[in-house]
């Protein structure tokens, strides 16, 4: 009798120990947090942007060139997830820049609207601050064509001599966005102004401004060969 009333003390000693410990390990797992890992993907761009001409101070001749026109913007973009706070972001694109010009303006003496073509490549570095992200980084771009159109006739910009527009052209981007789903599918919105800082004229002022919005899906790669 006695050594079966001991057996049943240790096996209720023995419940209770692994039931607390059962808790313990509940309570433990309740505060682990799970780090979110970096991601990394390519995506098509096609968008439409916003662009115009800014004469800055030394053109006060170009009167309402800073009136926006659209333009096309189509390409590639990749992200490269370094760790779950930063990435580094390029891409490459044609888009057509350009915008309004007034009376007197460096190509004319009448109003028009100026088109460049022109291939961009921004390198950017991205900050994530859970869905939000900034971005912000330097572009290059060559403007290989254009036209003006002025008065119903269209002609082809010049890239050679004093007279004509500079091929090369620098700038800077800034921008941010979210990442959301849809139906179980991930999908990230970003916003960018770019600024051009090259004076495309040679004997006047004018700097190209565009502003785009960008609604993309978002496939993260298996691997990521950039994470730390």
């Amino acid at each position: 009798m006695k050594k079966t009333i001991k057996k049943a003390i240790v096996l209720g000693m023995v419940a209770l120990s692994g039931s607390s410990m059962a808790q313990t390990i509940d309570s433990s797992s309740a505060h682990i947090t799970y780090k979110k890992a970096p991601v990394t993907y390519m995506h098509p761009l096609l968008n439409l942007a916003a662009t115009s001409l800014n004469h800055e101070k030394g053109n006060k001749a170009i009167g309402g060139n800073e009136k926006p026109v659209m333009s096309l913007q189509a390409g590639l973009a990749f992200q490269g997830g370094i760790s779950s706070h930063f990435s580094m972001v390029s891409e490459v694109y044609y888009i057509v820049k350009g915008g309004e010009l007034g009376s007197y303006n460096p190509l004319t003496t009448e109003n028009g609207t100026l088109r460049l073509h022109a291939v961009e490549a921004p390198v950017l570095a991205r900050f994530h601050f859970g869905k939000f992200h900034v971005n912000a980084g330097p572009s290059l771009a060559y403007n290989f064509g254009g036209k003006i159109k002025s008065d119903g006739t269209s002609t082809k910009v010049s890239f050679d001599g004093d007279e004509g527009l500079k091929r090369l052209e620098a700038g800077v981007q800034v921008g941010g966005g979210l990442t959301f789903r849809i139906k179980q599918k991930q999908y990230a919105l970003d916003v960018r102004y770019a600024h051009g800082l090259t004076n495309i004229a040679h004997n006047d002022q004018l700097y190209n401004r565009n502003l785009n919005i960008s609604v993309y899906f978002i496939q993260p790669w298996k691997s990521n060969p950039l994470a730390r």
